[in-house]
């Protein structure tokens, strides 16, 4: 096992190993990159995206990329491909064969049976000599000086520059088809990701009391108002619109002054409420609540009082 020091000099020099060789990788955006964006973004079928060894892992990541993105993907490993997985490439689909050397026999067994289907090639290559570069249509190099093992030996460098590579034709896609969050949405409806995007304010409201008092309830009132709605608050509501909001830590900062029991929700109120609109989504309520230091707010739907979203229910959905 080697000192604490030397393993630090060695993580921080195979990450600039790697970094200096992405910051490479703008140099190769160029006229065939563009040509690879643009065949990808005119066809009518899918991106299929092959490789063998390490490069077929990162060839299913960018697929998973792509089509999280909108770009429909999928990957065919390279040695599979000439034992029957030919068959999932449809006429109108681009292919991506990715390979660090681009000689490898799984490749050039593989690229002349893809060049006989006509479907366009792109290249996602470490060599620009190669023969999958030389029968690529489009040459998307990922040349590297060395790799982060101290060996040169295992793929670290050169599959990072891949995936970086992938990345960027992912991106240029996701912009050529103006893909909005609202589209990222539709494809990530699970998770606390989903949820961020598409769960509305009204969805966890439903769920909850709505507490309210008028201007005359009485403190006995107030407080078990509070308590039994168990939100640690409640509205005050005067002639169906909400004036103002009494919650728990109000309540305290009262106590703490002396005898209150004499006084009515109008006179323990806050006024101004913070409240947030039933078809906002519930990552705002969550920012609402961070930049006023709050635990719950108002939900209204046309200046109407329809419940309370709590802190605790965006705990509970994994907003937070």
């Amino acid at each position: 096992m080697k000192e604490q020091n030397e393993i630090i000099v060695i993580a921080k020099k195979a990450l600039q190993n790697e970094a200096e060789a992405i910051l490479k990788l703008q140099t190769a955006i160029n006229e065939s990159f563009y040509g690879a964006v643009k065949s990808i973004y005119h066809a009518s079928g899918r991106v299929v995206i092959t490789g063998i060894g390490k490069s077929a892992i990162i060839a299913n990541k960018i697929v998973a990329t792509m089509n999280s993105t909108g770009t429909p993907a999928l990957f065919m490993h390279a040695a599979d491909a000439i034992h029957g997985d030919l068959g999932m490439i449809q006429q109108d689909d681009v292919i991506i064969c990715i390979s660090k050397s681009g000689n490898t026999p799984e490749i050039k067994v593989l690229v002349p049976l893809l060049k006989q289907s006509k479907n366009t090639l792109i290249a996602i290559v470490g060599n620009t000599e190669s023969y999958l570069a030389k029968q690529a249509d489009f040459i998307l190099d990922t040349t590297i000086a060395e790799e982060a093992c101290p060996n040169n030996l295992a793929p670290t460098t050169s599959t990072t520059a891949q995936l970086a590579m992938g990345d960027a034709l992912a991106i240029c896609l996701l912009a050529c088809k103006s893909f909005t969050s609202a589209d990222f949405a539709k494809y990530h409806p699970g998770g606390a990701l989903g949820k961020k995007l598409y769960l509305k304010v009204a969805d966890l409201a439903i769920n909850n009391e709505k507490p309210s008092v008028d201007l005359n309830t009485p403190f006995s009132d107030v407080i078990l108002e509070i308590s039994s709605k168990r939100l640690g608050m409640t509205a005050v509501i005067d002639a169906g619109k909400i004036v103002g909001v009494i919650t728990d830590g109000d309540l305290r900062r009262l106590l703490s002054k002396g005898d209150i029991s004499h006084l009515t929700a109008q006179e323990m109120m806050g006024k101004n409420p913070k409240t947030i609109e039933a078809d906002s989504l519930a990552i705002d309520a969550m920012e609402m609540m961070k930049k006023n230091n709050i635990t719950q707010i108002i939900v209204t739907h046309e200046n109407n009082y329809t419940g309370v979203i709590h802190l605790h229910d965006l705990i509970k959905e994994g907003i937070i």
